[in-house]
């Protein structure tokens, strides 16, 4: 079965100033996308498909997409503010992208199995594409008025937090039996806000935008994508996020998600003061041989 990785790599990174997908972490130069591209292939995925966009489309094949030459297929598809569905337009005065759900729509026509979908700079650990892989080998098609079944690997909020500043995270409602609930996204978390008697709970499940979909998922995210902008397609600044279409989806009794915990460690560089931090966990795993240096 051939496995798609959907890479989220079309934001600039504002709040970290500049392209931090293409900014070395590793001993020998190599990004967190680099270790992503290297756990997932050593997973079983066999393609890679990078949603960027076409104003650093040339800085992005060379100095990323070229990294993966010869190891994996490298596609591309590209989110752009009017891509958009017939009957819609771009409203007067919005520059803001239309946010993550947008990304994978534009992508669909380069999807037909399954996929799973990461961003581009959060280093995810190879347990979490492990369990991706087998869950998407073995998800069933779901029988007649069946509902299809996706997945999200879950991270715990202690090990999603930064020093330097305040997060956004999807904080996850989990049942019993492993069943996601729902996602409540939750802005300005502090480190100092999380842990016992706080604010938060060191352990509560928070989604990082690692999912697993079928094929399945294409025209239901074409369908919210849609309703979405009948409501807020004059909005300068409102985004259609994948967790809300996810949430929708899950609301209205149309998927379940099943919620694949990992112990690996999630980090990610949200400010330019978290590189450092970054680099030493990095190096940290290569001296445990978790990694080859150089990759």
């Amino acid at each position: 079965m051939s496995l798609t990785l959907v890479v989220l790599a079309a934001g600039m990174g504002s709040r970290y100033g500049g392209l931090k997908q293409v900014d070395p972490m590793g001993p020998a130069g190599e990004t967190v996308l680099d270790y992503s591209v290297h756990d997932a292939v050593r997973a079983g995925f066999d393609r890679v498909l990078f949603i960027i966009r076409r104003d650093f489309e040339a800085e992005f094949k060379a100095t990323v997409g070229v990294r993966f030459s010869g190891r994996v297929r490298v596609d591309y598809a590209f989110q752009a503010l009017d891509a958009l569905p017939a009957g819609f337009a771009v409203p007067a005065g919005r520059v803001k992208p239309w946010g993550t759900g947008h990304a994978v729509w534009c992508a669909r026509e380069a999807l037909d199995g399954p996929f799973a979908v990461v961003n581009a700079d959060d280093f995810y650990g190879a347990a979490s594409f492990r369990v991706l892989a087998g869950f998407l080998r073995a998800a069933p098609v779901p029988a007649a008025g069946g509902v299809p079944d996706y997945a999200m690997v879950g991270f715990a909020l202690a090990n999603t937090l930064s020093e330097h500043g305040a997060v956004s995270r999807g904080v996850c409602t989990v049942a019993a039996d492993g069943r996601l609930r729902g996602i409540e996204e939750h802005t300005g978390i502090l480190a100092t806000e999380v842990g016992a008697g706080r604010r938060y709970a060191g352990d509560t499940v928070v989604s990082m935008n690692c999912w697993g979909f079928t094929a399945a998922f294409l025209p239901q995210l074409e369908a919210r994508w849609r309703a979405f902008l009948a409501v807020n397609g004059a909005s300068e600044k409102t985004e259609f996020y994948l967790p809300f279409a996810v949430n929708e989806l899950l609301a209205a009794g149309e998927a379940g998600v099943r919620v694949l915990p990992t112990a690996d460690a999630w980090f990610g560089v949200t400010y330019r003061e978290d590189k450092p931090r970054v680099q030493a966990a990095i190096a940290a795993l290569i001296a445990e041989g978790r990694y080859p240096s150089p990759l």
